[in-house]
């Protein structure tokens, strides 16, 4: 079988412990369902050479400490092919200091393949720097999880008053089904924000999936990213209303999607939940789309499809 290493700003060191591990977000569950092995990005500097078959780096935003490193020829050392996970949306990285944008930017352009969170995403990267791109789904793993059966009658909704977040304007669409409305917390929250709604406090992934079985809507109208929310919210059955430029946006909640801006479209969707026939329709649709499309198993296959695309098979060492 081959070895897969996986390399993050994280601090943690070996192989994921689904079993005992309490925050097993989006990076960790890609790192347990290949398989992979977890460095400390530091750490590549004192690894063997052509330890790993392949290699899946993510680059965190602040670059600054790792720039001062020989970290992509270090990289090339440790693993035979050498990927990079896109971090956050797709050009977050521009808003660096030009010498930062330079060395992200030639850093790309080095990897034998580049992955993305969406299609957009995909030929954004692949236009940008001729590299091979390929999705990386998002993916949750549901061991021991209890999808929702009951609710509230509350919308969550999944950022906060940022640009990035779209929390303002998910607020208003919210408004449209309820005042009972609650954000998620994050480090870019304002402290305004609670004097105007209720938020969910930060804490491990376990918790937050059984606080948001709690809620009947969700909403988030920001930049297209990862997409765990829209992920979380679909395994439990609850509606969202997003944008169509995120994968699990358009995939898993097709009934409750619009295009990008659309607010008033999404006020019309938020109206419309209200009505029990089209939010059972759309409880169910994203149900069986998440046991269609974004179950472990199919992660996997695709995860094997894109090894094949690089050479990698089982059984090479």
């Amino acid at each position: 079988m081959y070895k897969v290493g996986f390399f993050t700003e994280s601090g943690y060191e070996g192989k994921i412990d689904r079993n005992t591990n309490p925050n097993i977000r989006t990076d960790s569950a890609w790192v347990s369902a290949t398989d992979a092995t977890h460095h400390p990005l530091p750490q590549l500097l004192h690894l063997p050479d052509n330890l790993y078959d392949v290699g899946v780096m993510i680059i965190p935003k602040n670059r600054r400490d790792i720039m001062k490193h020989p970290i992509i020829e270090n990289y090339k050392r440790v693993c035979k092919k050498v990927t990079i996970m896109q971090e956050s949306y797709y050009n977050y990285w521009q808003d660096s200091p030009i010498d930062e944008q330079i060395w992200y930017f030639n850093f790309l352009t080095e990897m034998d393949l580049i992955f993305c969170h969406n299609h957009t995403d995909v030929k954004y990267y692949n236009g940008l720097t001729n590299v091979p791109c390929e999705l990386m789904p998002t993916l949750m793993l549901t061991d021991n999880l209890v999808p929702r059966h009951e609710s509230g009658n509350g919308v969550i909704i999944g950022g906060n008053w940022t640009k990035d977040y779209g929390g303002f304007d998910s607020y208003q669409v919210a408004l449209e089904i309820t005042d009972d409305i609650t954000a998620i917390t994050t480090g870019r929250m304002k402290k305004e924000e609670e004097q105007m709604l209720k938020h969910v406090p930060w804490v491990m992934w376990r918790e937050w999936i059984d606080i948001l079985s709690q809620y009947k809507y969700g909403v988030q109208l920001s930049t297209a990213a990862a997409g765990q929310f829209q992920l979380n919210c679909s395994y439990h059955g609850i509606p969202c209303i997003g944008y169509s430029n995120l994968n699990t946006q358009y995939t898993l909640h097709p009934l409750t999607t619009v295009d990008v801006g659309d607010i008033g479209q999404a006020k019309k969707i938020a109206r419309w939940l209200k009505d029990e026939s089209f939010y059972d329709d759309c409880m169910i649709s994203t149900q069986e789309l998440f046991e269609k499309l974004y179950t472990e198993e199919a992660f996997q296959k695709h995860w094997k499809d894109v090894m094949k695309l690089l050479g990698v098979h089982d059984g090479q060492n």
